[in-house]
């Protein structure tokens, strides 16, 4: 398997920070030229937007978006085409995730989290497929280990990764043979921001997890990468949990 992307363009959404940024990092460090996705990190984009082009001159560029407009799909592949010419992989990372108990869901909540992990990508992928067929390219959709084990306090976000993990399947048939189409399912890889898991909580989720330890975004970022090379793999979910899918 040659796993280099000399003059391809990958689109990343969600590509400004934590497993997003590490993807972008990894693809580009195959020689691929990234456009990096964000909503509201600006910051962190622009920063490694940076560092991506001093080393490798223009081989990097961003582009805001709100994901659940409807505009957004065809925002994002232009500007892949403008800033690139072309566009071969596309890595659907982007997502909300926040629990909400049944008896408290809102359509608000609806909207967020199946939007996010589920319409969002799914337009995406419709949008980018013309181009990426051309390029017989590749998309990879992270998913969750939750998508086939719900996590509980969370049915809607678990719902919405259960539906990526079924688009993820659909569309390799759908886009058959020209695109192929894989997910990546991350377990206990970066604690929320946001602090949803207590110590305790942490602390039983490291003890049922096989190998012990979390994992990094870089074990995410090289999954990717392998999907992104793998050239008669598709319609495939890789888990990357540390085994944890097998004793929850």
């Amino acid at each position: 398997m040659d796993d280099r992307l000399d003059g391809k363009c990958a689109l990343v959404t969600g590509g400004g920070r934590r497993i997003g940024a590490a993807i972008a990092r990894r693809l580009h460090a195959a020689g691929a030229s990234v456009l990096l996705h964000y909503r509201d990190s600006e910051a962190d984009a622009a920063k490694l937007e940076a560092e991506l082009n001093g080393l490798r001159p223009k081989s990097a560029a961003k582009v805001k978006a709100e994901l659940l407009a409807p505009i957004a799909p065809r925002a994002l592949v232009g500007a892949a085409l403008d800033a690139f010419g072309r566009l071969d992989l596309l890595v659907n990372n982007a997502s909300s995730f926040f629990p909400v108990a049944l008896g408290a869901i809102e359509p608000s909540h609806w909207e967020e989290l199946v939007g996010s992990n589920l319409r969002a990508p799914l337009f995406i992928c419709q949008e980018a497929a013309p181009k990426l067929a051309e390029a017989k390219g590749a998309i990879v959709n992270i998913v969750d280990i939750h998508a086939e084990r719900p996590l509980k306090g969370y049915p809607v976000y678990s719902i919405a990764k259960a539906g990526l993990a079924a688009l993820t399947r659909s569309l390799a048939l759908e886009l058959a043979p020209d695109v192929r189409v894989n997910g990546v399912a991350p377990g206990a890889i970066a604690w929320p921001d946001d602090g949803q898991f207590d110590p305790a909580e942490r602390e039983r989720i490291v003890a049922t997890t096989p190998l012990g330890r979390l994992g990094s975004p870089e074990d995410i970022a090289q999954a990717v990468h392998f999907l992104a090379c793998a050239p008669y793999v598709t319609g495939q979910i890789l888990a990357v949990d540390g085994g944890r899918s097998i004793f929850l």
